[in-house]
């Protein structure tokens, strides 16, 4: 069994949510963190910086380098890796979580709000990846991981939100490219894993509670959930998992997870699916 204890782990958008969740869960078995988002100073209405993660990383175990990148930006990417090339001596995973997000319609959506959601979720995979990759070559047991969800071109998941579901499949379609472009690309002849993960159902994010009915919040599952499902992909052999498109849910019943009320919000309350599944 493969294990994060002393590898280096690369998070977009750390500061808070799904990617903070996932880098404490990497620390609390002894990884090391890059900690990368905007955030250094406290939002009047979102809790978190790359600091106060980077602090709760230490407490868990881990240890932590706190790194302010705006992802739109490809040289403060590319300097973010080196900087942690540099601090921790390469790069054995990296984790695409960074994610904009506006469900509107075609007539909504203004292209400033398009650049946004293609800069942050489709070109930020992109180019993190990119700027990864040299590294990863070197890594013993490698991984590139995007939340992203299952490539699905019903056009039901179009219609509502094109802008949206376009950015979000384009960050999958980097999987499924460079799943097969790395196949052959780790050190020793091993692949380079490329995987996407996504939640069976909402997940209690920012997103979810500025973008959705309070309903929805309550009837969500906590990001600890995706945490412990990218925790259980990132240890497996990279030669033996690659191009796939997880549900969180399913990867944690492959471990033997049977009881998931500890990660609702309300437990047993009905749960609400999220977007592209269902």
């Amino acid at each position: 069994m493969n294990t994060l204890r002393d590898k280096v782990v690369f998070i977009t958008g750390s500061s808070r949510g799904i990617g903070r969740e996932i880098a404490l869960r990497c620390a609390r078995e002894g990884a090391k963190l890059a900690i990368t988002g905007k955030t250094v100073k406290p939002h009047s209405r979102l809790p978190g910086t790359i600091n106060s993660v980077a602090e709760e990383v230490l407490e868990a175990g881990g240890q932590a380098l706190a790194i302010q990148v705006d992802v739109r930006d490809e040289q403060a990417i590319e300097d973010a890796v080196e900087q942690t090339v540099e601090k921790f001596g390469g790069i054995d995973v990296l984790v695409n979580n960074a994610s904009a997000i506006s469900l509107s319609g075609t007539l909504d959506t203004p292209a400033k709000k398009l650049d946004l959601m293609w800069d942050v979720n489709m070109r930020a995979t992109f180019l993190a990846s990119q700027a990864c990759v040299p590294h990863l070559k070197q890594a013993d047991n490698p991984h590139i991981l995007t939340m992203s969800p299952p490539l699905d071109l019903d056009a039901k998941w179009f219609a509502p939100h094109l802008a949206y579901t376009m950015s979000k499949f384009g960050m999958s379609m980097c999987t499924l490219g460079m799943a097969r472009e790395f196949s052959a690309a780790g050190g020793a002849g091993k692949s380079i894993a490329v995987n996407c993960l996504w939640p069976r159902t909402t997940i209690a994010t920012a997103a979810i509670e500025f973008n959705f009915p309070a309903e929805i919040l309550r009837a969500s599952r906590k990001p600890a959930i995706v945490a412990d499902a990218a925790y259980a992909i990132l240890i497996r052999d990279s030669t033996a998992c690659s191009g796939n498109f997880f549900i969180d849910e399913d990867v944690l019943r492959e471990s033997g997870v049977s009881d998931f009320d500890h990660y609702a919000v309300s437990p047993g309350a009905a749960l609400y699916n999220d977007l592209f599944l269902g």
